[in-house]
């Protein structure tokens, strides 16, 4: 198809080959390769600190990355990030500058997740690493200089599937009591059968092909049939009562765009307070080109929509 991209995203549309899902551990590795000469990220102004928490019963240990901003004594609100990539690729360090950025401009403490990855560990592994950061989040709240009142959960792409998953969790759980949850072109209905999905085949990195062979990796043969459970893809919950206020993004040219506003649909009717933003002229990846001025406007936004959340 023709697209009518944004000027700034038109040149990159044809470098994201390197998202190939059907071998993960080949893409991993070149994602690793490529990010190898990279400067590691300026962390002035925030304290970064690698740890292993306890994780569910069938892994023992979770690595998480602990961003707080340097110097501030009192106790701050948190957010639990959790990466994107498929649920096959991706790991803490993707998400270092978004960390960083938001651990600096929102003033909050930011845990993001290490979680386990498909197909070598399918649902539920993924997800139960991350419901078991924001319990141990949650639970050492006093420690981490964190006000357990205000804890957010925020993820992109497969982490804004992850991040519905937990919240969902934490509900049905009885776990901590999310204040907010910032679902950003979220990963949420292994259905596949939104318009956008069937229309966007061959967009830029993440299209229709590449989504099928995320869900299969990620649930095996149950993709698509009638036993995928809530917590391995949201779209399929039938009651979101209960649940935090909530903020979605959806980008014009992404296959994801429709569930995502599904979903921000069910939650208005549930009576869940929902702000929408669908950014004109974007592809999936189109967050990967900071220099982009749509990717500015979704980065500004992100911390404005968090502090008020947080701070308010």
């Amino acid at each position: 198809m023709t697209y009518r991209y944004d000027a700034d995203l038109v040149a990159a549309a044809g470098n994201f080959g390197v998202f190939d899902l059907t071998n993960p551990a080949e893409t991993r590795a070149k994602l690793i390769a490529a990010s190898a000469g990279r400067p590691a990220p300026d962390t002035t102004g925030v304290e970064v600190t690698d740890l292993e928490i306890p994780g569910p019963e069938d892994n023992p240990q979770v690595p998480v990355r602990v961003y707080r901003p340097a110097g501030v004594e009192e106790d701050l609100p948190a957010v639990l990030n959790i990466h994107g990539g498929g649920f096959v690729i991706g790991r803490i360090e993707v998400d270092d500058e978004t960390c960083l950025d938001i651990a600096r401009r929102v003033n909050a403490v930011v845990v993001s997740v290490g979680y386990r990855l498909a197909p070598e560990h399918p649902y539920p592994a993924g997800a139960e690493d991350c419901y078991a950061a924001l319990l141990w989040l949650a639970k050492n709240a006093g420690e981490l200089r964190v006000d357990a009142a205000r804890i957010a959960v925020h993820g992109i792409s497969a982490g804004g599937g992850l991040s519905a998953a937990v919240t969902l969790m934490a509900r049905d759980r009885g776990g901590p009591a999310l204040a907010f949850q910032y679902l950003d072109l979220p990963e949420l209905d292994d259905r596949r059968d939104t318009l956008s999905m069937r229309r966007f085949t061959d967009t830029p990195g993440w299209n229709a092909p590449n989504a099928e062979i995320s869900w299969r990796h990620y649930l095996g043969e149950r993709a698509g049939g009638n036993e995928v459970p809530v917590y391995a893809a949201p779209s399929r919950a039938e009651d979101l009562s209960g649940l935090p206020a909530a903020y979605v993004v959806a980008l014009e040219y992404d296959p994801c765009r429709d569930e995502a506003l599904a979903y921000a649909e069910k939650l208005f009717a549930a009576g869940i307070p929902v702000e929408v933003h669908v950014f004109s002229g974007a592809y999936h990846l189109a967050y990967l080109i900071p220099t982009a001025k749509v990717s500015q406007r979704r980065a500004e936004e992100r911390i404005a929509v968090l502090r008020h959340a947080l701070h308010s």
